[in-house]
């Protein structure tokens, strides 16, 4: 398995409500949290892999979120009730 689809593996495994940082998915895909970035940024289908789950390990958002920008991961993430 490639590392990419590792990454979405993973990342298809956090459950609604709840977020990951980018150091667990990659200590869990075998990779850097970098190289998890970068797979999200190229996610090939954000409908079935909930990249808006990840975030900064101090629990910040990323303000490059591909799909829409901070304010959009925000409105997700609140709506699943996984920020307060």
């Amino acid at each position: 398995m490639k590392v990419f689809e590792r990454i979405y593996a993973q990342v298809k495994k956090i459950k609604k409500g709840e977020t990951k940082s980018y150091s667990e998915i990659a200590k869990e895909a075998k990779t850097t949290p970098r190289v998890v970035g970068f797979a999200l940024h190229k996610n090939p289908d954000p409908k079935n892999i909930p990249c808006h789950r990840v975030v900064f390990k101090d629990g910040s958002l990323s303000p490059s979120y591909a799909f829409g920008g901070k304010k959009a991961q925000e409105k997700k993430l609140r709506e699943e009730r996984a920020l307060k």
